[in-house]
């Protein structure tokens, strides 16, 4: 029973999860080029990290309105997946391997739910899908 009353929720779900990962991915993209919602000082952007604030920034907003899902979130995924190797994981092959020890676990979750928007799409309540009815 209790599984059959969750699956009546799986669209309006996954609307809620593609609606707020992208509008938290854009917060950090906000941060990262606009220096606003920073708690601290400032980060220092070269231009690997101000294109990442723009990918976070532009993207994230394109992933919770439902427009170019699959490519706005393959791109995500991707910028996720280079975040973590590059500025996380750093090759190491002793604890810092894990995400837990060297602070990337976000990236990797970020990396794995646009993986998973990318694949499945935008879903309904989407600019995508409006413009598939049209």
């Amino acid at each position: 029973m209790f599984p059959s009353t969750l699956a009546r929720f799986e669209g309006l779900s996954y609307v809620l999860l593609r609606v707020f990962a992208g509008l938290l991915f854009a917060f950090h993209g906000v941060q990262k080029v606009l220096g606003l919602l920073v708690t601290g000082p400032a980060p220092t952007l070269d231009l690997q990290k101000t294109i990442g604030g723009w990918i976070e920034l532009v993207g994230g907003v394109m992933i919770a309105v439902g427009f170019q899902t699959r490519w706005a979130a393959f791109v995500c995924s991707g910028t996720m997946a280079v975040a973590y190797l590059q500025f996380h994981w750093k090759g190491q092959l002793d604890a810092g391997f894990f995400p837990i020890v060297n602070r990337g676990e976000l990236a990797v979750v970020y990396a794995f739910v646009f993986l998973f928007i990318a694949c499945k799409g935008p879903g309904p309540a989407s600019v995508d899908g409006e413009l598939a009815r049209r």
